[in-house]
């Protein structure tokens, strides 16, 4: 019996280990890209709305949430809702962030055409930069997952997480581009554990694009 439950935490350790791992790689994979899709969404005077079917759905969602929770507003729209009428809330000057591994996901790939007609930019963010989402994109980030995140290479589980991770640095560097303060997330966020903090935390040191150069409406500082 004891060898049998050291074995399943073994394997449970070891997932974890595996996940971890295609979380990590992101580091490194971050490039031009993710600035151009940070410069996108810093610019953007309309609204910012991310979309995915399955896990890349959840993930969606999440990625929606934490980019308002830091200062960029953003929305989930589900795709199969917005072939059906809801895709009438994005208009000109809007962004959509779409989200399939494979790229191939039929009503990702007729939302992502039919909101580019509407005159929104699309960012992908996809293993496969050929895929039609990829081809249908203005701009295509590439995540790739190290082999065995993936149960079977089929059950979308670390590949969540490349994406989920990407997303979470996305909206904490544009949190220190915009000067978005930790009384604004405060305010956002009056109820669970974080609306009983009294006391904000240290202030974020300000980011710009350019070293040289400061982004327009930062200064330099702190957030």
């Amino acid at each position: 019996m004891a060898a049998a439950a050291n074995d399943v935490l073994s394997e449970g350790r070891e997932a974890v280990r595996r996940e971890a791992d295609g979380v990590l790689s992101v580091a490194d994979q971050l490039d031009d890209s993710f600035v151009e899709a940070a410069r996108l969404l810093y610019d953007c005077e309309g609204k910012v709305f991310v979309t995915g079917a399955g896990t890349s759905g959840a993930v969606a969602r999440r990625m929606a949430h934490l980019l308002s929770v830091c200062g960029t507003p953003a929305l989930f729209i589900q795709a199969a809702d917005a072939l059906h009428g809801t895709m009438g809330a994005v208009t000109e000057g809007d962004i959509l962030i779409a989200i399939s591994r494979g790229g191939g996901s039929r009503e990702i790939n007729d939302l992502t055409e039919r909101v580019r007609e509407r005159g929104a930019r699309v960012i992908a963010l996809t293993a496969v930069t050929e895929s039609e989402l990829g081809n249908r994109a203005d701009l295509v980030v590439k995540l790739e997952s190290p082999p065995g995140v993936d149960p079977g290479e089929v059950i979308a589980m670390g590949s969540t997480l490349v994406t989920a991770v990407w997303g979470d640095a996305l909206a904490y560097v544009l949190m220190r581009l915009r000067g978005y303060g930790w009384e604004q997330v405060l305010h956002s966020h009056p109820s669970g554990a974080v609306g009983q903090i009294d006391d904000a935390p240290e202030p974020l040191p300000a980011l710009t694009f350019d070293a040289g150069t400061e982004a327009a409406g930062v200064s330099r500082g702190t957030v």
